[in-house]
């Protein structure tokens, strides 16, 4: 159980990581990116090409992360003056296109044979007691930090909610921001309990939880800071109309391209955690499915809100293995009949939620980046 839990913590966390980058792109700066794959592929292979040459495994990150983000600039220096649907249709086709070479070019990426034992963060490491307990420590500040967030994101809201209704609180809305809260605070408690057991009884991916964790947030930390800032001003009005920031002189093109490349940047990132993973890469692994479900998080848990990101990572994951616990051993259907049904199971689920509320759990419908 504590070992199926931290695949859990992993795998939320990595689409979680994904899926800020998309919602940069989409929920902040309104561009629509269906083949946002393809920034992770470009740094999951860079990052494990580049360590089986003997660089850093941390500084092959980072490369990756900026070869995702010159993808980001070659895409956006060509399309995103285009309309939005044709600017989905050119990210579609750059991803068949990153996806064709990674398959074929087999000098470089070895093609359909995959590349295995290449180098892995904590790989060999085994801490002593003393290590275990600074791993814990360092979690611990993790979810102090968490809390903290957690409470600022409070506040902020019972403000919101007060300059919305007045003076008096709405009843209703105070008791869904409480329930929310507390949801989350549950969630945390769960994560760090089980991340201490993990940590104490210490295997490759508890380390790497703790790594996807802290790397999480200090995305979710950064992209806090410059949303908030005059330049992520720009980007949301962009978003609600472009011709407002070009007639106060802002250069709305600069703009737009750098929000495609440090959304790119941070799932290319994203694509060396899924390597870190997998411990074993294939092109298989990186189909358009990986862009349907970051849509899905957004979609679900509110565009244009970081936090709702996150939650909705959560749920698409918590929704993903409780139908696979449910159905497993079910006669009734096949694995492959299984998986078709789960699919349908989440696409009604967002048109129950498109329809009752389009702005995601957490999104403001005032925020909507597709609101013409």
């Amino acid at each position: 159980m504590v070992e199926y839990l931290v695949f859990l913590t992993i795998s939320a966390s990595l689409y979680a990581l994904f899926a800020l980058g998309l919602n940069l792109q989409w929920g902040f700066t309104g561009l629509i990116n269906f083949g946002h794959v393809a920034f992770m592929t470009i740094g999951a292979y860079t990052t494990v090409l580049l360590t089986e040459k003997g660089i850093p495994l941390f500084l092959a990150m980072i490369i990756g992360g900026f070869s995702a983000a010159f993808l980001g600039l070659l895409i956006g220096l060509t399309s995103l003056k285009l309309r939005e649907d044709y600017l989905a249709i050119v990210t579609i086709g750059f991803s068949e296109l990153i996806r064709l070479i990674v398959q074929n070019e087999q000098w470089l990426t070895k093609g359909n044979f995959g590349i295995q034992g290449y180098q892995l963060p904590f790989g060999n490491f085994q801490p002593n007691p003393l290590g275990k307990m600074m791993m814990i420590f360092l979690l611990t500040l993790l979810g102090i930090f968490v809390v903290w967030q957690l409470g600022r994101n409070l506040k902020q809201q019972l403000r919101l909610q007060k300059q919305i209704t007045g003076k008096s609180y709405q009843p209703s809305s105070i008791l869904n921001i409480y329930i929310s809260t507390s949801f989350a605070l549950i969630l945390i408690l769960l994560v760090y309990i089980n991340g201490v057991i993990s940590l104490s009884n210490y295997t490759y991916k508890a380390g790497l939880m703790l790594l996807i964790l802290f790397a999480l947030a200090i995305v979710y930390y950064g992209l806090d800071l410059i949303i908030h800032s005059p330049w992520g001003r720009v980007l949301k009005s962009i978003r609600e109309d472009e011709e407002i920031p070009k007639a106060l002189g802002k250069n709305v093109f600069w703009y737009k391209l750098q929000s495609f490349m440090l959304g790119g940047a941070i799932a290319g990132i994203a694509g060396a955690f899924y390597t870190w993973q997998l411990t074993t890469i294939y092109p298989t692994s990186f189909e358009p499915l990986l862009t349907f479900n970051a849509w899905i998080i957004v979609v679900l848990g509110g565009s244009g809100n970081n936090a709702g990101v996150i939650l909705g990572a959560i749920i698409f994951w918590g929704y993903d293995s409780l139908t696979r616990f449910i159905f497993s051993n079910s006669e009734l259907i096949n694995d492959s009949q299984l998986g078709a049904l789960r699919i349908m199971i989440i696409g009604l689920i967002l048109m129950i939620l498109m329809i009752s509320r389009p702005q995601g759990i957490l999104g403001k419908k005032e925020e909507l980046s597709l609101n013409n």
